[in-house]
């Protein structure tokens, strides 16, 4: 089954303007990141990239550990994206993801449910489109008992 994602971008200008990105789910405001030299406003292809990622990412986890019926209380992903600028050329580089877990599973489920962590991490089709042009890893993984 496949399913189709559509959207709509709108853009005047150089590095100082700014647009429009619309699909179905999201209308946001897009431009070239301050630190790469333009206005930063609204959001950015970096950014979304990043969302992309993390969202696909998060979800894949959660629906691993719903599928096997590991408790979940939280789930926390901070991400960072590493961008290159050189001689002018832009290069997505990496992804890094630390990743913070509350659950009521006790400690011997904890390699079971890192194990879930990586791969999720291996599993996410944006990760997979992503294989070969940048790097994603796992920094950062606790996991936190609490009390049923």
């Amino acid at each position: 089954m496949k399913h189709t994602f559509t959207g709509h971008a709108q853009f005047t200008g150089g590095y100082e303007a700014a647009g429009q990105l619309t699909t179905s789910n999201m209308d946001t405001k897009i431009s070239i990141p301050r630190a790469m030299g333009g206005p930063e406003i609204g959001t950015n292809p970096d950014e979304l990239l990043l969302g992309a990622a993390t969202t696909c990412f998060i979800i894949t986890l959660s629906v691993m550990f719903k599928r096997n019926e590991l408790s979940l209380e939280d789930l926390t992903v901070q991400s960072k994206a590493i961008v290159d600028v050189t001689n002018g050329v832009f290069t997505y580089e990496a992804i890094h993801y630390d990743v913070a877990i509350k659950t009521k599973e006790q400690q011997d489920k904890h390699a079971l449910m890192t194990r879930f962590v990586h791969k999720s991490e291996e599993n996410c089709m944006i990760t997979r489109a992503l294989s070969g042009n940048v790097t994603v890893s796992i920094d950062k993984i606790t996991i936190n008992t609490v009390d049923s």
